[in-house]
């Protein structure tokens, strides 16, 4: 060793004797050994169960909600789900509920009375070569599908004539879809494309599901039950075959923000085809080759009576609009 860890070592010795002169160094006593002492038993970590969460998740709650009427102006990926595929998480602005006018105060069965009472008061509306229906008090309106094209190739998950509970009105309403002209439901499964109690994409014609309840869009204070209680459709029915009411406007101005000429929905579906560098239209219903362009934004528009056409495609191509 060195002079410094020497001079150490002397220094601790003398430490510990000046230690034990005071009497205040400590040396444990040594500890006898037992041969009959057994090592101590290891703690066993105690495996609860796990118990069910006290409170529900909004997400998984949303997540398992059964998609039905494509009545609202939510973005689409709120509102559709292909297959039963989640959509990707996306967050979409809150929408705001229209105005519509209040129930008046009538009991429900003046208002029944109400909503068979009409009388068909303008004629039925001419079609041009691109498929397109012209009503001559309503230029603005001009939808390329009419409401026995869509409920034939299939729409709204076969359920939108099912018993429907009102909790605006505390009652259920039901077969209201035999006011349907015959015409457009002859030879057709009615259990299936029209009131079946569940809603299945597969009755679709994109095959996709789309959109919210009818309940939850009462909820939301957008059916105006004077007219039309279970809202667009009805709405557009009624209106093809003649009816007129303080309610067009407000229709078809909501037709027009979705679908016409100027909708978001149908420029994000042309949109789509451009992106895709698609310059023909196919039916992505029934064609099940080729590219996919959006079935869920086909079933939105086919829900609000549009298609797309190869007109409006070579349009959109050339000017954008």
């Amino acid at each position: 060793m060195n002079d410094i860890e020497i001079q150490r070592q002397l220094n601790i010795k003398r430490n510990k004797d000046e230690l034990k002169k005071l009497g205040i160094l400590y040396t444990p006593p040594a500890k006898a050994h037992d041969t009959n002492q057994r090592p101590p038993a290891k703690r066993r970590k105690i495996e609860h169960p796990a118990l069910p969460p006290s409170r529900s998740s909004a997400r998984v709650a949303s997540a398992l909600a059964r998609p039905s009427y494509n009545e609202d102006e939510k973005d689409l990926t709120s509102l559709a789900r292909k297959k039963g595929s989640r959509p990707a998480s996306k967050k979409t602005p809150a929408v705001k509920a229209e105005e519509v006018a209040e129930v008046p105060a009538k009991d429900i069965g003046s208002l029944r009375a109400g909503w068979r009472a009409w009388e068909p008061t303008a004629q039925s509306p001419t079609q041009d070569e691109e498929s397109m229906f012209h009503f001559e008090d309503q230029p603005t309106f001009t939808p390329n599908k009419s409401p026995e094209e869509m409920i034939r190739e299939g729409c709204f998950g076969g359920s939108y004539w099912r018993p429907l509970y009102s909790r605006r009105l505390g009652t259920t309403i039901m077969d209201d879809y035999k006011e349907l002209p015959t015409s457009w439901i002859s030879s057709l499964d009615v259990d299936k494309f029209l009131i079946s109690p569940n809603y299945d994409p597969e009755v679709n014609k994109y095959k996709v599901s789309s959109g919210q309840t009818i309940e939850e869009w009462e909820a939301a204070g957008w059916i105006n039950h004077t007219y039309d209680v279970r809202g667009w459709f009805q709405w557009y029915c009624r209106f093809f075959t003649g009816r007129r009411c303080d309610d067009d406007e407000r229709q078809i101005s909501r037709w027009r923000k979705c679908v016409g000429e100027t909708g978001r929905w149908r420029r994000m579906l042309l949109k789509k085809y451009v992106s895709m560098g698609i310059r023909e239209v196919f039916d992505d219903g029934e064609e099940e080759e080729g590219n996919d362009v959006s079935p869920v934004m086909h079933q939105t528009c086919h829900h609000w009576a549009y298609e797309v056409r190869q007109g409006d495609l070579d349009r959109f191509w050339t000017t954008g609009k």
